[in-house]
């Protein structure tokens, strides 16, 4: 077991199970869409919504009456307008192409490995803090630079499946927003104090 498989079994200990974006191409990027500026639970919320106006697929979206699906969509909170123009671009964008459109670099990662079972991290703001303050990977000139040397790090230490990516995805990002935050960690509850060279300092100061 390398360090960062061992750091990750502490972090599925302390949080238990969580749950796992959608799988279905279409599905997952209006669930990145309703996640933006929202919580889990608002998201999760909005996400329901859509399923019972039977609206998660871009033509079902396309046709779906607009006040039912400013109604679902509004659930994942502020930014309303925000999100419709987003949701309606990418179902032009899966209308055309339906397999895997173009997207951005966080997104394109995330659903390269959650909709199309390749081994790569997607590495956003959450994933990259926590990488970093335990070791893995260096800050750089660009976001682009530090995800890559952090993606370079992990790859390192996380057998090449696309379950073990998804399970370290999962656990760093939660772990991101939850307690590894960026401005106030919680250094004193966090189940890998003992193993992060940034919190102890933090601890000590």
């Amino acid at each position: 077991m390398s360090t960062l498989e061992g750091l990750l079994n502490k972090l599925a200990t302390f949080y238990g199970a969580l749950p796992t974006p959608p799988r279905d191409p279409f599905t997952l990027f209006v669930w990145e869409v309703l996640s933006v500026h929202s919580t889990p639970y608002k998201r999760d919320a909005a996400l329901a919504a859509l399923k019972r106006i039977r609206a998660l697929t871009p033509d079902a979206m396309w046709r779906a009456p607009q006040k039912k699906l400013e109604q679902a969509v509004g659930l994942a909170g502020p930014y309303n307008e925000q999100r419709l123009r987003a949701l309606r671009t990418g179902v032009d964008m899966f209308r055309r192409s339906p397999r895997l459109p173009e997207m951005g670099e966080g997104g394109a990662y995330r659903m390269l490995l959650f909709a199309a079972d390749h081994p790569v991290l997607p590495v956003d703001a959450r994933v990259s803090r926590v990488a970093r303050r335990l070791g893995f990977g260096d800050q750089q000139g660009s976001f682009t630079k530090t995800a890559r040397s952090v993606r370079e790090a992990i790859a390192k230490q996380l057998r090449g499946s696309p379950d073990a990516y998804r399970h370290a995805f999962l656990y760093l990002a939660h772990h991101g927003g939850a307690t590894c935050t960026e401005g106030d960690p919680h250094c004193a509850v966090c189940p890998l104090l003992e193993n992060c060279p940034e919190g102890k300092k933090r601890q000590h100061v």
